[in-house]
């Protein structure tokens, strides 16, 4: 039986029927449908709408829904129930017989989806941070083991300057960081209970909102009934951050595509993420990192279909909003499955150490600091940069570095050379004028990675406290 057929005298066209059913992929919601559904359940017991014998009936039979579905995967294969909501009424009537049809007293389809979503986004916000928590760790832990090796930094993909090769990784540790805290504020915002609220102007039974929003973790009632069975926004923003850490990944699987090329040789791709080529025996492939970088689109895709489903709707519930789950649960997975892998690539993946330190010291990678020395000699800056240009110069055209020029070289470009500019142009020195918070200094770096790990320490609490 519909939950709606009352009013209706002709059955659905029944392509439009099979076509209208969102329960193929909704069913994923089930767990979160059964834990608002006990929730409601028991409100309707303190409302006097269900004895006690009733509502121990309707929980048991909710918990053994629950376990036949954890039991066999056939259960779910239902060819008539229209939803997950009507699914588990189903369910309930044949278990417990006509007293589960009673749990519909009070409450609205419209109301239950908005929850079962909230439910479902907050649980896989908890999951994700746990998971980022995991690939942070393996960040740092490899900007641990780098130690002071050195590699070239890069602008407009040109060599630049030299930098560690943990502050290159700890660049990746505060991209992430970012998102987790994204989630984190998602979460915040999303954690408050629609139900009570009822299709669209408010429950019809006297429900006590605020012992339903803390049986389910909420931490208070939605406070307008339009608005929560027509909000979509936590969706959104959760698409929106998902979005942000798949562009974060797909920045990270380029950089390490082109790193492990043999024109750059940075990397060792790990066998164990990579394939080979069916023509060519010497290949191997970056397929990790290639379907990484792929599937960023498919996050950024999913979001665009939220705000383009969402942009014209009126208040407050549309059918249309049925096209927002698919995305949301495709780009939620997608990202979920994202993230054990590349922490496992992290832990793999070999450095050479030897050539990025090789990198560093040629290509001019020392000529800010040459600037810099004129500088602090009292050259203004404009014209330090203009005479170490010079001396650039002069290398191009005689195939050498910096540091192989004379000293009178250096002075008839600019007399305030002097031959102690020759230490300041060596690695470690280069990389020391960088001594500001935030900077690549070797001191600098490992304050930023005790701060890193106190943060990440900070998230895997948030996640601990939550479970």
């Amino acid at each position: 039986m519909k939950m709606w057929s009352g009013r209706f005298q002709q059955p659905l066209d029944p392509v439009f029927e099979r076509w209208q059913r969102s329960f193929m992929f909704d069913r994923c919601l089930l767990p979160y449908e059964l834990e608002a559904s006990r929730a409601h359940a028991r409100a309707l017991e303190h409302a006097g709408l269900l004895s006690s014998e009733e509502l121990t009936e309707v929980v048991s039979g909710l918990e053994q829904i629950g376990e036949k579905a954890q039991l066999d995967a056939t259960f779910l294969a239902d060819d008539e129930a229209e939803d997950v909501h009507h699914f588990v009424e189903k369910q309930l009537v044949a278990l417990i017989g006509e007293t589960g049809y009673k749990l519909h007293s009070g409450r609205s389809r419209n109301e239950q989806i908005a929850t079962d979503l909230r439910l479902y986004v907050r649980s896989t916000i908890d999951s994700m941070q746990s998971l980022l928590a995991d690939w942070l760790d393996a960040l740092l832990a490899r900007a641990e083991k780098a130690g002071n090796a050195p590699m070239p930094a890069y602008t407009h993909t040109q060599r630049a300057e030299p930098v560690l090769v943990a502050h290159w990784l700890m660049a990746y540790v505060e991209m992430f960081l970012r998102d987790s805290e994204r989630l984190t504020d998602c979460r915040v915002r999303l954690n408050v209970c629609p139900l009570g609220s009822g299709a669209v102007a408010g429950a019809t039974v006297l429900l006590d909102r605020g012992a339903i929003a803390a049986d389910l973790g909420f931490d208070a009632p939605t406070a307008n009934s339009v608005d929560a069975t027509s909000d979509r926004d936590f969706v959104l923003e959760f698409l929106q951050t998902l979005s942000v850490i798949a562009i974060h990944f797909s920045r990270w699987a380029e950089e390490m595509i082109l790193f492990s090329t043999q024109e750059y040789g940075f990397v060792s791709l790990p066998e164990a993420y990579s394939t080979g080529s069916s023509a060519m025996p010497q290949k191997k492939n970056a397929d990790l990192l290639e379907l990484v970088r792929g599937k960023s689109g498919r996050v950024i895709g999913a979001e665009t279909t939220l705000l383009m489903t969402l942009k014209g709707l009126p208040l407050a519930y549309n059918k249309d909003m049925q096209e927002t789950q698919e995305p949301s649960f495709d780009a939620a997975q997608t990202v979920l499955s994202i993230l054990p892998l590349v922490t496992g690539w992290m832990k793999d993946v070999q450095f050479d150490f030897a050539h990025m330190q090789r990198a560093a010291e040629s290509g001019f990678m020392n000529a800010w600091a040459a600037a810099i020395y004129l500088v602090e000699r009292g050259v203004p800056s404009r014209m330090a940069h203009e005479a170490t240009g010079k001396a650039v110069r002069l290398c191009v055209e005689r195939g050498c570095e910096l540091q192989d020029l004379s000293i009178t070289d250096l002075q008839g470009i600019h007399s305030a050379f002097d031959e102690g500019v020759f230490d300041a142009l060596k690695l470690d020195a280069v990389l020391g004028i960088h001594d500001v918070e935030g900077g690549t200094a070797v001191k600098q770096v490992k304050q930023a990675m005790q701060r890193a790990q106190q943060r990440i320490a900070h998230l895997r609490g948030q996640v601990h406290a939550h479970a």
